[in-house]
């Protein structure tokens, strides 16, 4: 699945599990979490870096980053101005994993030599932001995670990565088309947009790539009933079954990652709304859209208690034309949801106009 994806942005807000184990889960049911910890941090087939957010990607794409691990990258660019503000200090921060192994931030002393204390970059400790530092800019990469707190543990890049990725060169343009190559994969039908998004690639190196994969025969332009941009398709992709099945998505999700697609796609309108004052949510906190066969037909505003072992559904909403089939789909899979977090019940609150149907079935 994660060949298939090429990214799986990773979040670790820990309201019902971190986002990047519910990928998995929305696409092949019931797993063991600790399988993807293997992959990354075991077998190390796969690592973390900056690709569409933070991602895991596989270690072969971490080269095709390297053109990015620098200060002029936009979503990086204060942590250089605070590499170059403490340099000093940064150098020594990366001694001292060279030195010692694979460290927390909470086991690296700040300038003053105590620990822990926050500054002003983002709420961070000076050790958080030189560490993200060096592993932004490629120095380092994530040997693990500690539980409490799903804590990064950095380890220089070369004791992470196989030697042959660390010294593997590529062009930037070679880059930038594999990049672009994997996204076309994963997106299968896209538009421009689409295709920036996922890698986050410029709009105008995607005109560029766009043009070199159409010249290779990989990619050709095509009409999408109801977009009113140009959309391109893959040349091998095959004619599409229906699909039939049920899936809750995380809010960071690659179907609804890039909310124009998922707009075009299931004519479905969705923000997040951890930033927004409670008074103010429509829908919820932590707001999974519920995919039905072929639509996305419904909201569900969910929570893990793990301390009572129940599955609360705080708000559910349902799409016009949710079809009567959805409610006990939905119902089902909570029940899968909750088994795989090993929680012992579902309950569902009465609030949203979905939880009545849902309710008689839960």
């Amino acid at each position: 699945m994660l060949d298939t994806l090429a990214l799986v942005q990773i979040d670790s807000v820990n309201v019902v599990t971190p986002a990047h184990y519910q990928v998995f889960f929305s696409r092949i049911g019931v797993y063991p979490r600790s399988l993807l910890d293997d992959l990354l941090y075991k077998r190390r087939a796969f690592t973390e870096q900056w690709a569409h957010e933070a991602s895991i990607i596989p270690v072969a794409t971490w080269p095709l980053l390297r053109h990015r691990m620098n200060e002029r990258e936009r979503r990086i660019r204060a942590l250089g101005e605070y590499m170059r503000k403490y340099a000093s200090y940064a150098a020594r921060v990366l001694e001292e994993v060279r030195d010692r192994g694979p460290l927390t931030a909470a086991d690296v002393s700040e300038p003053d030599g105590t620990k822990g204390k926050r500054g002003k970059w983002w709420g961070w400790t000076h050790a958080k932001a030189a560490l993200e530092g060096h592993f932004a800019f490629g120095a380092l990469a994530i040997a693990g995670r500690r539980q409490a707190g799903f804590a990064r543990v950095y380890d220089l890049a070369e004791r992470v990565l196989p030697d042959e990725q660390i010294k593997r060169e590529i062009t930037h343009e070679d880059a930038r088309r594999e990049l672009a190559r994997q996204a076309t994969r994963a997106l299968g039908v896209f538009t421009r947009r689409d295709l920036a998004d996922y890698f986050r690639i410029s709009m105008v190196e995607v005109r560029l790539v766009l043009a070199e994969l159409e010249s290779l025969g990989e990619i050709r332009e095509v009409r999408v009933e109801g977009w009113k941009d140009t959309a391109y398709l893959r040349a091998d992709a095959k004619p599409p079954r229906g699909v039939e099945g049920s899936a809750l998505l995380s809010p960071f999700d690659p179907v609804v990652w890039f909310r124009p697609r998922t707009e075009r796609l299931y004519d479905f309108h969705y923000r997040i709304e951890i930033y927004t004052p409670a008074p103010q949510r429509r829908y919820g906190y932590y707001v999974f859209p519920f995919l039905h066969n072929e639509r996305i037909v419904g909201r569900v505003d969910l929570k893990a208690d793990r301390g009572d072992g129940v599955l609360r559904v705080l708000a559910t909403h349902k799409e016009p034309g949710t079809p009567d089939d959805a409610a006990p789909a939905l119902a089902g899979e909570l029940q899968r949801m909750a088994e795989w977090l090993e929680l012992d019940d579902v309950q569902v609150a009465s609030k949203g106009n979905f939880a009545r149907a849902l309710r008689r079935h839960a």
